[in-house]
């Protein structure tokens, strides 16, 4: 029998009239969360209801300011509605992939330096699928492999015994990432179920909800990971410093959506080249590439590099992955602590697929880029040795 609506000769009680207002809502919040909008016609038919009902909700919760109306209706198209309270209210800013040889970084870009260390510390308590957890700044980031199981859980590796939230399995399919996320219920499955699905470079969230748990699957784009190594080697008296530069760069990539910046780092190299300017550094960005944009990659930043470097031996060099060839590793040691010539340095690019693009500072360029998997304090000072990337082991 059917629930009596607003309108009828015989109206519900106040709570029976509540009641259906809080499903009616939550029906809206949904299908603006999962698409943007929803049509009269959507909500007639999840409530199972004749659609002048429909329509009376919706004029109702209209008149209250629950909703409004996001687009007029025009010739066949009909009107389109949207939740105010699933506008996007989130500290997820951006959530993006990318993916390489097996192998995934997920990147999560909050608004809040609480919420990306509440992230870090439960999903490393949790286990699961993340190789690696770590932070920088509001930048919360984890390693993982591809998994051939999908989404079997495996109850070994993922625990929330003591842990709010964490990596099941992640997937790779048709150029999409899709991670499994499971939390309990509370505050990480408030972020999964009505956060995630908000937050930039996201192409969709679905959410279950089961024995005291909540399980979504977040499906994003699967880019590719770039580390852009840069020396401008600079003439004495000029004024450069390639970290200006590869910071000016980095802001280029980004705002021409060439890519998605993940870092700028600054890297110390052998201080005993007598031609050096103050402190011999050098500077590597880490990027997130679409696989479109690979093709002009190399000819917009080596443009860009030509055009503000002051030093006509300025060098690129790329490398895509997540982990560096230990050859490369080899390489970058090697020009931390002795002079190392360009034949060397094209030798060793050639060897390890990296791309390189100039003249001298190709030495440097190729250095930085190898050295992306360095702790700071190793990056600022070449007389400690490098460290062997931990996350190797779990390969």
């Amino acid at each position: 029998m059917r629930t009596k609506e607003p309108g009828d000769k015989n109206t519900d009680s106040a709570s029976g009239v509540l009641r259906r207002r809080t499903l009616f809502l939550q029906t809206m919040r949904k299908k603006t969360f999962d698409t943007g909008y929803f049509t009269t016609s959507d909500i007639a038919e999840e409530e199972k209801l004749p659609r002048s009902t429909a329509q009376d909700w919706i004029n109702r919760l209209l008149k209250e300011g629950c909703i409004f109306i996001k687009e007029e209706p025009h010739g066949r198209s009909p009107a389109r509605y949207a939740a105010r309270s699933a506008l996007p209210q989130t500290t997820c800013r951006r959530i993006f992939t990318t993916a390489y040889n097996g192998c995934v970084e997920i990147f999560h870009e909050c608004m809040s330096s609480g919420c990306a260390g509440f992230c870090e510390y439960h999903h490393r308590k949790a286990g699961g699928a993340a190789i690696s957890v770590a932070r920088d700044g509001l930048i919360f980031r984890e390693t993982a492999r591809i998994s051939d199981a999908g989404h079997q859980e495996n109850p070994a590796e993922l625990s929330l015994k003591n842990a709010a939230v964490g990596l099941m399995s992640v997937e790779l399919k048709d150029d999409e990432v899709i991670q499994t996320i499971r939390s309990i219920y509370g505050g990480a499955a408030y972020s999964l179920s009505s956060m995630m699905g908000m937050a930039k470079g996201v192409c969709g969230v679905n959410i279950s909800a089961e024995n005291g748990f909540v399980t979504g699957t977040v499906r994003t784009k699967a880019l590719l990971p770039v580390t852009v190594g840069i020396d401008d080697t600079d003439k004495k008296g000029c004024g450069g410093a390639t970290f200006a530069l590869a910071n000016a760069l980095f802001k280029y990539l980004i705002e021409s959506g060439i890519a998605i910046g993940i870092r700028h780092q600054v890297a110390a190299l052998y201080p005993g080249i007598e031609e050096m300017t103050a402190g011999n550094s050098c500077s590597f960005l880490e990027l997130a590439v679409p696989k479109e944009n690979m093709d002009v990659l190399a000819a917009k930043i080596c443009r860009f590099v030509e055009d503000e470097s002051l030093s006509e031996n300025w060098g690129v060099a790329l490398v895509t992955g997540i982990f560096i060839p230990e050859k490369l590793e080899t390489f970058a040691a090697d020009v931390r602590r002795r002079r190392v010539s360009f034949e060397e340095a094209a030798a060793a690019a050639k060897e390890c697929g990296a791309a390189v693009f100039g003249k001298r500072g190709i030495i440097g360029a190729l250095a930085a880029a190898a050295l992306k998997n360095q702790p700071q304090e190793v990056l600022l000072d070449c007389t400690l040795p490098m460290i062997k990337d931990a996350r190797l082991e779990h390969l």
